[in-house]
């Protein structure tokens, strides 16, 4: 009989490597800015200057994003999903896959498990399409979107995504052959 490897020995091996590359890179970092130091320490106090002024115009939408990212995950999770997707309800299931696609978190391929459990369960392709274009949309970021595009754009964009991600999920819904 063979044994299994020690997983957690792996997992501390690569948090070890990741804390390890993090480190490089900051060390990394610091160290070309001392080389550069030397060479032009006005241009390197200029590129820091304008790295801080950067910074401080962004905080406050970043702030704002992070904290609407925290809600959004406090309140919708993959549980909630096959309720919304798993019944055909017309309108009412269209809208519910749209905004359970503009909600969910995370990784996309932390959703294909779920979403193909549900494809096998009979539900359209429409909603399953539906669900992954409407990802694209971000309630979390819109407050650096305005403050780097304005409202008009953002709310352009976001309307267009929408509207995308309905003409998709209804073609990849004619593609598959399965009925809405």
């Amino acid at each position: 009989m063979r044994s299994r490897p020690d997983t957690s020995a792996k997992t501390k091996r690569n948090s070890r490597n990741r804390f390890l590359r993090l480190w490089a890179f900051i060390v990394g970092v610091l160290t070309l800015y001392a080389i550069l130091f030397s060479v032009s320490s006005a241009r390197v106090v200029a590129a820091l200057r304008m790295s801080e002024k950067i910074m401080l115009q962004i905080a406050l939408p970043l702030l704002i994003a992070f904290i609407i990212m925290v809600v959004l995950n406090f309140l919708s999770g993959p549980g909630q999903i096959p309720g919304f997707l798993g019944q055909r309800k017309g309108i009412k299931g269209t809208m519910f896959s749209s905004v359970a696609g503009i909600l969910s978190m995370g990784p996309v391929y932390a959703w294909y498990p779920l979403l193909k459990g549900l494809r096998e369960k009979n539900v359209s392709d429409f909603h399953l399409a539906n669900f992954l274009s409407n990802r694209a949309i971000k309630p979390f970021l819109f407050p650096v979107m305005v403050f780097y595009f304005g409202w008009t754009f953002t709310l352009i964009l976001n309307m267009l995504i929408l509207a995308g991600s309905l003409f998709t999920a209804k073609i990849v819904n004619i593609a598959g052959k399965r009925r809405l």
